[in-house]
């Protein structure tokens, strides 16, 4: 399989999560329907992405990547969009965990099979 590809479904799987968990916040506790249904189609679709991409790349990894990346971009997110704030110890971790995604990727022969 075409790494490219595999990698392409990931990120569209950490994608549909992220949208998912915006979605979620502002469902506000599943006080309103129209985010809670975003809510739902989006993790649906990132869980789906998630399950096919698991096919060529191994758990473990995957969901390194998954989470890390997730993880990174729902911060962006909560600042961006909620107005929530980071402090510089969260803006280091969010570095210590890109750069572990980076290690992963770059240098574990376990990433791809």
């Amino acid at each position: 399989m075409n790494l490219t590809l595999v990698y392409s479904v990931l990120v569209v799987a950490i994608l549909f999560e992220v949208l998912g968990t915006s979605a979620m916040q502002a469902a506000q506790h599943f006080t309103r329907l129209g985010p809670t249904l975003i809510m739902v189609v989006c993790y649906s679709i990132a869980f789906y992405f998630l399950s096919w991409s698991l096919s060529y790349v191994p758990v473990g990894i995957a969901y390194a990547i998954w989470s890390g990346l997730g993880i990174v971009l729902i911060s962006l997110v909560g600042y961006f969009v909620f107005g929530q704030t980071l402090d510089l110890a969260a803006v280091i971790g969010l570095g210590l965990i890109i750069a572990g995604v980076l290690v992963l990727n770059l240098f574990s022969k376990s990433a791809f099979h």
